[in-house]
């Protein structure tokens, strides 16, 4: 048996991005002219006008104030609002392996390893490209890694289940080391003429390479301990999929096949579920709140975070505790915790311990125990 532990970590950032007076004005834009558009039939009670947006309801709502996305010119188009990505052929590299390849590249580059080096390949994301071949295979070959790779879906959770993932093959010895990576482009999955929802997604994508601990070539983070927890509910959904074609009413542009959720009912369910599964993880593996040093979250919503953070520490989480990078990449679904670890790690001491978590559609719920070492 050998002891898992996370060497490097990288993220990719799009360039390109979107604050929220940006993203009310467009659309406001989109707004106006849909009720245009439908006079008569708001003006007959047949349909209901389309409200107007507002940076504050944004950041009340959730915290956000801007996003990166991969293009902002058709989401800022009010007679397009989703981005425009260029058809690729066959033997160019996907957009997602490209933003995945970028990230392991530099979680290699911070552990001081090479693709050789590397056995086993994870692509952990809740929207893959296509069905096949597997992205993760893709991001192998860019690589250039022999072994195996594949593709998991656990929607904001992938991360955490990935990494469980791999850990596990690392402490039975069946691997030297994986990379993790969770590419997301949240933005081609999200409905931009929803004002509940408009605001919600970024794009981004991280990576981290998990090997034995005895081959880290410097600071490193034991896994000690992983969980994951799954419950099904229809709360966070979303019904695209190659079988809408078979369907009498399989066309492309329904609501359902973009991200849907009830909010009231996820905040209401996945935050006592969240914190319970955190108390338990932490009371089995006997770590107590003032163990923990860090709290990388989820960042879906700064309110639950505060409200789990406060719940897991019993008290308001001081300056640093528990980072949030959500006001400006807002929700990157499986790669948000990611980036808070990435971006919020080095500064603890020998010995220190944290904790990543990640929830979401599922429902399902993931957390990753970590001491620091050197």
């Amino acid at each position: 048996m050998y002891t898992p532990a996370i060497t490097g970590s990288g993220i990719f950032t799009p360039t390109q991005v979107i604050t929220n007076a940006e993203l009310v004005t467009a659309f406001n834009a989109y707004a106006d002219l849909y009720n245009a558009q439908h006079a008569q039939q708001i003006e007959a009670g047949e349909l209901p006008a389309k409200e107007h947006s507002s940076e504050e309801f944004i950041v009340k709502a959730s915290g956000i104030e801007q996003r990166y996305v991969m293009d902002k010119t058709g989401i800022l188009d009010p007679e397009v609002m989703h981005p425009l990505l260029r058809q690729r052929s066959d033997d160019e590299p996907s957009v997602m392996a490209e933003m995945a390849l970028d990230a392991a590249q530099k979680a290699l580059k911070n552990a001081g390893k090479s693709a050789a080096d590397v056995d086993a390949v994870i692509c952990a994301a809740s929207n893959l490209e296509r069905a096949y071949p597997a992205v993760a295979i893709e991001i192998q070959d860019l690589l250039g890694i022999d072994g195996f790779a594949f593709d998991m879906n656990v929607a904001c959770s992938s991360a955490t289940f990935g990494i469980q993932a791999a850990a596990d093959m690392v402490r039975s010895g069946s691997i030297r080391s994986a990379l993790v990576v969770n590419p997301e482009i949240c933005s081609a999955h999200l409905e931009w003429r929803d004002r509940d929802c408009h605001f919600i997604f970024g794009d981004v994508a991280t990576a981290v390479l998990i090997e034995r601990a005895e081959a880290a070539n410097g600071p490193y983070f034991e896994i000690k301990s992983t969980r994951c927890a799954t419950q099904f509910s229809n709360n966070i959904r979303n019904n695209n999929g190659f079988l809408r074609r078979s369907r009498p009413d399989g066309v492309a542009d329904r609501r359902d096949m973009q991200f849907m959720q009830n909010g009231r009912k996820v905040f209401k369910e996945v935050l006592p579920l969240v914190a319970d599964h955190i108390a338990s993880h932490m009371a089995d593996e006997n770590i107590d709140a003032t163990d923990l040093k860090r709290l990388w979250l989820h960042q879906a919503n700064k309110s639950m975070n505060d409200f789990i953070g406060r719940k897991v520490l019993g008290r308001i989480p001081e300056e640093g505790e528990q980072p949030n990078i959500l006001q400006d990449y807002a929700n990157t679904s499986s790669a948000g915790s990611m980036i808070a670890f990435s971006k919020y790690s080095d500064d603890l001491a020998d010995g220190d311990t944290g904790l990543i978590c990640s929830f979401g559609a599922g429902y399902s719920v993931g957390s990753v125990l970590v001491t620091r070492h050197g």
